[in-house]
């Protein structure tokens, strides 16, 4: 049951993000119990451009939130290579706090709009 809360609630987000930024690409993020993967989407050509994740790293006992900043750059110093920088962020099923922030925040930082 709450496997289809979940899908639902990040398909509505997905929905509602998908009307209002015809001209993005989409900033996605996944979240698992230890790591983080993030990517950026041409959704009108359902291709992967940018993507970055803190599961091949060799610091394994690193902090979940300093792997999520880790990510963030990486992802924003490739984005930038591609010469990306307005994007729109998709965060899913997840709330808007904890690592979520902290990665969305870095991207911030790092120079990507959103």
């Amino acid at each position: 049951m709450a496997n289809k809360l979940k899908i639902k609630r990040a398909n509505r987000i997905r929905k509602k993000l998908k009307r209002v930024n015809n001209e993005r690409f989409r900033l996605t993020v996944f979240r698992s119990s230890r790591n983080i993967s993030a990517q950026i989407i041409d959704s009108k050509n359902n291709k992967t451009i940018v993507s970055a994740s803190s599961i091949n790293k060799k610091e394994k006992n690193k902090k979940k939130s300093n792997k999520s900043i880790d990510v963030a750059q990486i992802l924003v110093k490739k984005a930038l290579e591609k010469k990306i920088t307005n994007v729109y962020f998709d965060r899913g099923s997840y709330k808007y706090h904890g690592r979520i922030k902290s990665f969305a925040e870095t991207i911030r930082k790092g120079g990507l709009r959103f």
